[in-house]
């Protein structure tokens, strides 16, 4: 019998909440997935604004994300927001099973269209764009790429797969809206970055997994980042 296909494919675009793409891809390779990811050249400036990384979209490193060494999801840049705000810092374990290995991170510029992600033919359990800017929206709402991030949404709504898009803007105009319904039409969850507040919010950190939490849940990957409704704090 075939093994499913442990691949997600991340696309990082120029909205504001860099932080979720960081989280969550850290997340993912703790929890053995292999992550195929693409930033855009804005995705890249939000990087550096909110999270003080350089990012070579030409030579990329690991390292640029500070994710050369993920063997327990330690969410290090996190941590250095955490301690500089003076929030505490307590670890947790974010996983709620047995991980087992630990996936490898892949990088594909986003002009690269031999990517593996461009085609319908490369198996994945889901891609998800986070943070998702207006611009990608609307490119994956009407099918007009102009970059690789934009032809693998194309590919994961052709190919019936998840497609999980992370917008983080307010006010929302109406062309936004429209494109939200659009892309829902089409299959994809929109999930706005808007994270809850009834887990039992003692730092950043919980707000940001929040969101990484439910995103997880989306694709069907067991966690342990947050307090589920209902249940003991």
């Amino acid at each position: 019998m075939p093994t499913k296909p442990k691949n997600i494919c991340i696309g990082v675009t120029g909205a504001s909440g860099a932080v979720y793409s960081l989280r969550l891809i850290e997340v993912l390779l703790a929890t053995g997935y292999d992550v195929h990811l693409s930033i855009s050249p804005s995705g890249a400036q939000v990087i550096h604004e909110e999270m003080d990384l350089r990012v070579d979209l030409n030579d990329f490193q690991p390292a640029d994300l500070m994710l050369e060494d993920v063997t327990h999801a330690s969410d290090s840049k996190i941590r250095m927001l955490q301690a500089s705000a003076g929030i505490g810092t307590a670890d947790s374990n974010v996983l709620s099973v047995e991980a087992g290995r630990v996936g490898q991170l892949h990088y594909h510029h986003y002009q690269n269209y031999s990517a593996p992600i461009a085609s319908g033919s490369f198996l994945t359990q889901g891609m998800v764009i986070t943070p998702c800017s207006g611009s990608t929206l609307s490119a994956v709402a009407h099918a007009s790429s102009g970059n690789l991030i934009q032809r693998a949404a194309e590919v994961h709504l052709k190919e019936r797969r998840k497609l999980i898009l992370v917008p983080r803007e307010t006010p929302l105009s109406l062309p936004h809206i429209d494109n939200l319904r659009k892309c829902t039409e089409a299959g994809a969850v929109v999930m706005p970055a808007a994270p809850g507040w009834y887990h039992g919010v003692n730092t950043l950190r919980d707000l940001v997994d929040f969101m990484v939490a439910r995103i997880c849940d989306q694709l069907g990957i067991d966690n342990a980042l947050i307090n589920r409704w209902g249940a003991d704090k």
